[in-house]
């Protein structure tokens, strides 16, 4: 008898993970018109991320710029985004989350056109700077928006809130590559008319959010950050980052491609990241467990990086391989650090979200300047073993953590 109990055991459980897959997968297309509506806005907030990639290596040459100076445009613009996080949660409350999207968004138009009109480097790092602060009204306010108005619970929020990011990480390589082939200058205009059309999208169809019934003070954020569950999210995922945009910010310089080459295998990379944090992440969580996943996937990571460094100057083939196999393993990442960081402690999600993006974005501010240093005075090889070493870095924080990160794992069957 109990023998048989043992061997239906695994069945009931397989049972019940495809169960909740299945829900969660229905729900997901369930949703009213305003989360499709910011979750649109947050693609075309994400394309802002990789627009730039193709056009690196022309803003280089027609602004007379060093790979090391060109890096700055990501380092401005995460540096800000991070330190402005901590501010997102003051805003909201006082404003309500309609009016802080809203207020983002314009953020981003007036300074995405600015960067459009750049005379030099220095200007255009200054106008990303800005961009940034605009990037974190909308991103950390959109996530509380999505998850406060999806139906179908936090998780199908969350995935909605990864599949917008994957979708708006692969398509801005694509139109930066579109229109940059054309002429550097124009990514920047088809951003803020895509801001500006989201701006729009939102008056219309998002409904005026209500205030919380408790206003976030500007040290919450870093308060929420004294949970060690919290703290060890971050931690690890402000190294996990620095590998991220090692990838990002540094390959397009040793690709050795025009702006519609760049573009491609970028878009590649993207779409790893969209397919894989909304179809795979969910089912390995599952049936796994967070930190298993997360540290089994940050060891493969940490594997590629390896594998990119190998290959840099030598094939680039291989390197755009390994580029678009990273982007499969950052969508799994991406999704797992979010769900932990929105649900490890008993912080309210926004307050938690600002935390973790503020110490977690510092890794995307390090990882452009530090690898195009490297790059120049070491060879192309040595950016992406730094990244690999972040990596196990990353892995440590986690191990050192899991216990803390252990109430995140009962839905684990």
């Amino acid at each position: 008898m109990d023998g048989q109990r043992a061997e239906t055991l695994p069945a009931v459980q397989e049972n019940a993970v495809q169960e909740t897959l299945e829900a969660e997968k229905a729900s997901i297309l369930k949703q009213p018109k305003a989360v499709w509506a910011t979750a649109l806005a947050a693609v075309f907030a994400f394309m802002g991320i990789g627009l730039v990639d193709p056009i690196l290596p022309a803003i280089a040459k027609n602004l007379d710029a060093s790979p090391s100076q060109v890096s700055l445009l990501f380092t401005s613009y995460f540096l800000v985004t991070a330190v402005a996080m901590l501010i997102t949660g003051f805003v909201s409350s006082r404003i309500g989350g309609k009016r802080t999207l809203l207020a983002g968004l314009a953020v981003i138009v007036v300074f995405s056109s600015l960067s459009g009109t750049s005379g030099s480097v220095g200007e255009l790092i200054g106008f990303r700077a800005g961009w940034g602060l605009g990037n974190a009204l909308f991103v950390a306010t959109a996530l509380a928006v999505i998850v406060g108005v999806a139906s179908g619970g936090a998780g199908t929020a969350i995935i909605l809130y990864e599949a917008a990011l994957g979708l708006g990480i692969s398509l801005g390589p694509l139109l930066g590559a579109f229109l940059g082939g054309w002429q550097w200058r124009a990514p920047f205009f088809g951003t803020a008319v895509l801001m500006a059309a989201a701006f729009i999208a939102l008056i219309a169809l998002l409904p005026k959010t209500p205030l919380p019934e408790r206003k976030v003070r500007l040290r919450d954020p870093l308060l929420a950050l004294g949970h060690k569950g919290l703290r060890t999210t971050a931690a690890s995922g402000l190294f996990y980052n620095y590998g991220f945009f090692t990838v990002l910010a540094f390959t397009p310089f040793i690709l050795g491609m025009d702006a519609y080459g760049i573009g491609g295998v970028f878009f590649g990379w993207g779409v790893a990241v969209a397919v894989f944090s909304v179809f795979v992440a969910p089912v390995l969580q599952n049936r796994f467990g967070a930190t298993r996943v997360l540290t089994d996937t940050l060891a493969v990571l940490m594997l590629d990086l390896i594998g990119l460094g190998l290959a840099a100057g030598h094939s680039v083939p291989v390197v755009v391989v390994l580029v678009v196999v990273s982007g499969a393993l950052l969508g799994i990442n991406n999704t797992i650090y979010t769900e932990l960081a929105m649900g490890v402690s008993d912080s309210p999600r926004p307050v938690a979200s600002a935390g973790y993006n503020f110490v977690r974005w510092m890794g995307g501010a390090l990882a452009p300047f530090a690898a195009a240093q490297l790059g120049e005075h070491f060879g192309p090889q040595v950016p992406f073993f730094a990244g690999a070493a972040a990596m196990v870095v990353a892995i440590a924080v986690v191990l050192g953590g899991r216990r803390y990160l252990a109430a995140h794992e009962p839905h684990v069957v």
